[in-house]
C-alpha cells in the first residue's frame, strides 16, 4: 500500500495536501517539504475526548515567587534573565563543536547540588559522557545519564526517575517511532519538541534542548521550533578562536539580545566577566584604521573595536568586505563619507572588521566605523584613549543614541579619557571624571577632530 504524504511548511508549520512554491498560510517561498502522513487508531481520525478540565480565574491560581534557580554559571544566568525558570523549555543552538554540550555538562555540577538532573545524549554513549564529565569535573551523584534516541524510551525514563532538570543532546537525534519519517526530519523535530514542551509544562521539569544550526545559521528543522520553546539561545564564535558568545534570541522571561561571554579552554568553558576588557586586549597603539565604540548587548554595555582598511583599488571594481558589521550599512557609510565628508573612497578597496567575533547590529557603531575608515584613508591614527558613538544619517548628521549615560560610564570605567558623541542632549549629561566629551553635529566635525589632532 502506497504511503500517503502531506506537505509541511518549515516556516510556520502549516500542512497542505499538495506542494506549492509559496506557503498559503505565512507566504514564505520554497519552504514546503514532503513528509509521511501520521496515522492514529488504525488510520482513522480520532476526535479529541471531552475533558473535565476547567478554566480558573487568574486571581485564584497559586504562584511561587521563587520560580528561578541559578545554573552555577553567571554568564548563562545573565542571558536567561537571572537564572533558569522552573518548567521552561530552553533551546540552545550552535554549530557542531562550538561548545554546546560542554556548556550543558558544566552546569550539571552545580545543578546536582540541589536538583536531580537527567542528561540524555543521542550522540554519545554513557561511557563517553562519563569521560567528558570527569574532564570537566561535572560528576555528581545526582547526575543521571542516558544514551538513547527513542523519544518513548526517554519519556519512560523521565517518568521513572522524576528529574528536576532534563537535558536533551540533541533534538535532531530524537525520533518518535509513531512517525514514519527519519530522525532530524521536519515532522520528527516538531513532534519531539511538542512532547518535551508538554513534559516541561505538565510536570514542572526544566528542559534544556540542544539543537544544531544549518549553514544559514538558523536552527536545523522547522522554523516553528523556535516559536514553541520559551527561550532560544545561540552559542556563537569562530572554532579557530577561543572566545564564545551566548546570545538570547528569544526569552519569554527576560530581555532579548542579552549576551554572555566565555573562553574555551582545555578544562572547559571559562566565564569572561569583563567582555569589554577582553575584546580590547591586544589593541594596537597609534595604528591608523581603528576606533573603539560602545554598544548595548541587552542591558550590558560592551566596548568593541572597529577596524578599517582602505587601500587603492587594484581592479576597476573596488572590493567591499565587512565582517561583524552589516554589509549594506557599511556601503552606506562609505557613500556618506564620499558625498558629505569629501573623502574619495569610491575608488578604494574597503575592509571593515569587528574584533573578537562580535556582531554589531545597532546604529550606535556608525560614527566609530566612519572614524575608523577616515583614519585608514588619511593614514592618521585615532588617539588610543578615545572612543566614538553615534548614528550617522544620509546627510552626514550624527544622531542621538539610547542609554548614552550608561555607555559613557563603561567608557570611563575602561580608562578612556575622550569620547566623541552626538551633540543632541550632550548638555544634559552629568560631567564624568577624567572623561572629556566632544559633541559633534555631523561627520565633518568628527573628521575635523581627527585631522587637527586631539591631545590625549
Amino acid at each position: 500500500m502506497k504511503t500517503k504524504t502531506v506537505f509541511y511548511c518549515t516556516q510556520c508549520g502549516n500542512e497542505t495536501p499538495k506542494w506549492a512554491g509559496r506557503c498559503p498560510a505565512c507566504g514564505a517561498w520554497n519552504t514546503i517539504v514532503e513528509q509521511a502522513e501520521r496515522k492514529t487508531n488504525g488510520g482513522k481520525t480520532r476526535l479529541h475526548s471531552i475533558s473535565s478540565v476547567k478554566a480558573s480565574p487568574i486571581t485564584e491560581l497559586e504562584s511561587n515567587d521563587e520560580i528561578r534557580f541559578q545554573t552555577g554559571m553567571g554568564e548563562l544566568d545573565r542571558v536567561l534573565g537571572g537564572g533558569a525558570v522552573k518548567g521552561s523549555l530552553v533551546l540552545v543552538g550552535g554549530a557542531p563543536g562550538i561548545g554546546k554540550s560542554t556548556l550543558m555538562l558544566q552546569i550539571c555540577k552545580h545543578l546536582g547540588q540541589q536538583f536531580k538532573v537527567l542528561y540524555v545524549s543521542g550522540e554519545e554513549s554513557a561511557y563517553q559522557l562519563k569521560l567528558r564529565a570527569r574532564r570537566l569535573q561535572a560528576e555528581s551523584e545526582s547526575l543521571y545519564v542516558l544514551s538513547e534516541t527513542n523519544l518513548g524510551t526517554v519519556l519512560e525514563c523521565v517518568h521513572e526517575e522524576k528529574p528536576d532538570v532534563l537535558i536533551v543532546d540533541s533534538i535532531q537525534t530524537l525520533y518518535n517511532e509513531e512517525l514514519d519519517s527519519p530522525a532530524g526530519g521536519v515532522g520528527q523535530v516538531k513532534d519531539c519538541t511538542m512532547k518535551l514542551m508538554q513534559l516541561a509544562k505538565g510536570e514542572d521539569v526544566t528542559v534544556f534542548v540542544i539543537g544544531h544550526v544549518n549553514k544559514e545559521g538558523s536552527i536545523a528543522g522547522p522554523k516553528v521550533l523556535e516559536h514553541m520553546v520559551d527561550c532560544v539561545l545561540y552559542f556563537e564564535g569562530d572554532q579557530h578562536m577561543t572566545y564564545r558568545i551566548l546570545r538570547a534570541a528569544k526569552n519569554r522571561f527576560g530581555a532579548t539580545n542579552e549576551i554572555g561571554v566565555f573562553e574555551m579552554m582545555d578544562s572547559g568553558l571559562r566565564e569572561v566577566e569583563n567582555p569589554s576588557e577582553m575584546l580590547l586586549s591586544g589593541r594596537p597603539e597609534d595604528a591608523p584604521g581603528t576606533c573603539v565604540t560602545c554598544v548595548m548587548e541587552g542591558a550590558r554595555p560592551v566596548l568593541a573595536e572597529v577596524q578599517a582598511l582602505v587601500a587603492p583599488a587594484s581592479a576597476s571594481n573596488p572590493r567591499r568586505t565587512s565582517n561583524g558589521f552589516d554589509y549594506n550599512r557599511a556601503a552606506m557609510l562609505l557613500a556618506v563619507l564620499e558625498k558629505r565628508g569629501g573623502l574619495k573612497v569610491s575608488q578604494c578597496d574597503a575592509y571593515l572588521n569587528i574584533i573578537g567575533g562580535l556582531t554589531l547590529d545597532e546604529p550606535a557603531a556608525d560614527l566609530a566605523a566612519v572614524v575608523a575608515i577616515a583614519s585608514s584613508y588619511l593614514d592618521k591614527a585615532v588617539p588610543s584613549k578615545m572612543a566614538a558613538m553615534g548614528e550617522v544619517g544620509l546627510s552626514g548628521e550624527v544622531r542621538s543614541i539610547s542609554h548614552l549615560e550608561q555607555r559613557l560610564s563603561e567608557v570611563q570605567r575602561l580608562g578612556f579619557t575622550q569620547c566623541v558623541i552626538p551633540e543632541h542632549r550632550a548638555r544634559e549629561l552629568k560631567p564624568l571624571a577624567n572623561l572629556r566629551l566632544h559633541p559633534v553635529k555631523n561627520i565633518q566635525q568628527a573628521l575635523r577632530l581627527l585631522v587637527n589632532g586631539i591631545p590625549e
